[in-house]
């Protein structure tokens, strides 16, 4: 089921599920990676929900991905209503 008519805000708390494996550095599972393209990006902050390894960091202002914890899955770029992100090849 896509979400992508929501916000971050309005996602119900129950969807969102998961836990970040960020005790171990899984960026090497990897054989593609998300390239953000900050021209497109809105700072929507989807990809930052549905992130399901706490890769995709916000800091308040600016959007970034911790590469040593992203295994490659495309969510975030999927989840993306600007396409502002592409899966690339490692």
């Amino acid at each position: 089921m896509s979400r992508r008519g929501l916000g971050w805000k309005e996602i119900p708390m129950g969807a969102v599920c998961w836990r970040p494996a960020t005790e171990y550095r899984t960026g090497t599972w990897r054989s593609t990676r998300p390239l953000r393209d900050e021209a497109k990006c809105t700072k929507c902050l989807l990809c930052w929900v549905y992130c399901p390894e706490g890769a995709v960091k916000w800091d308040g202002e600016e959007v970034s991905i911790d590469y040593d914890f992203c295994k490659g899955c495309g969510i975030c770029a999927r989840e993306c209503p600007a396409d502002a992100i592409e899966m690339v090849g490692e």
